[in-house]
């Protein structure tokens, strides 16, 4: 226990953790238990956490009492940043670590690059690509097809996250791009099955973690982030059929692109 560190710096303790794990994709409630029982390790029994996708708000009531507020505007996945968040939270709970410790393993965290490197997520992409349209009912002679698409679903949508603030319209774009693809790759002879290609092709692209902690977050009685998130999942999904439903008619239309 640290029983004599200030209200003020435990509340940027655990403020810091709550940013960091919502950030890389970690649940609401995941975040507010986190910082809780990092306030109670310190001493502080009378923490309150209110976590939503776009914001942290945490106060500490007592003879200090603190408020604070932390604006979430970028978020991703990375779910290693969330594991590591936890361990140390776990480590200060056993009295392995002090706050000043704490506060700098989480700044070093914050600032460090966890996840898997991008060729590694282009693989994978690539492959889950060409997987799932196999699962979908296509055949193997599209795999190629599929798999080179999906990469290029993965390049797309990160190429323009990097000049698109609104995810929306990055996500809309790629779709796209997805579908022209699809369309030049069978109206050239290399794919034959359309549906399938585009299927697999786009599964990069669809927020799969997104509707799972909007699933949980709703489950666990947070209904303000899960309704938030399932419309962002639900506003994503529009997005990619959008771009699909849009350059098919283009396809259906003319029976080629350009």
């Amino acid at each position: 226990m640290h029983r004599n560190s200030p209200s003020g710096e435990v509340a940027k303790l655990c403020l810091l953790a709550g940013k960091i794990m919502l950030e890389s994709g970690g649940e609401t409630y995941r975040v507010e238990d986190t910082m809780i029982r990092i306030a109670a390790a310190c001493g502080l029994e009378h923490a309150h956490s209110y976590v939503t996708p776009t914001g942290i708000i945490f106060a500490i009531d007592g003879s200090e009492p603190v408020t604070r507020l932390v604006r979430i505007s970028e978020r991703s996945t990375d779910l290693q940043k969330v594991t590591d968040v936890n361990d140390i939270s776990r480590k200060l709970s056993q009295g392995l670590l002090t706050v000043e410790e704490a506060h700098r393993l989480l700044c070093e965290l914050e600032k460090k690059e966890v996840g898997y490197r991008f060729r590694v997520k282009l693989l994978s992409a690539a492959i889950a690509s060409g997987c799932f349209m196999i699962m979908f009912g296509g055949e193997w002679s599209d795999f190629l097809a599929a798999f080179v698409i999906g990469g290029t679903a993965l390049c797309t949508v990160t190429f323009f996250h990097r000049f698109v603030r609104a995810k929306l319209f990055a996500e809309l774009l790629a779709a796209i791009v997805v579908g022209v693809l699809s369309c030049l790759t069978v109206t050239a002879g290399v794919g034959r099955n359309l549906d399938s290609i585009i299927l697999g092709s786009v599964m990069p692209l669809v927020p799969g973690l997104l509707i799972t902690n909007a699933v949980r977050d709703l489950i666990a009685g947070h209904f303000v982030s899960g309704l938030s998130k399932g419309a962002e999942a639900l506003l994503t999904a529009f997005a990619i059929g959008s771009g699909i439903a849009f350059v098919l008619s283009l396809y259906n239309g003319t029976g080629m692109i350009g």
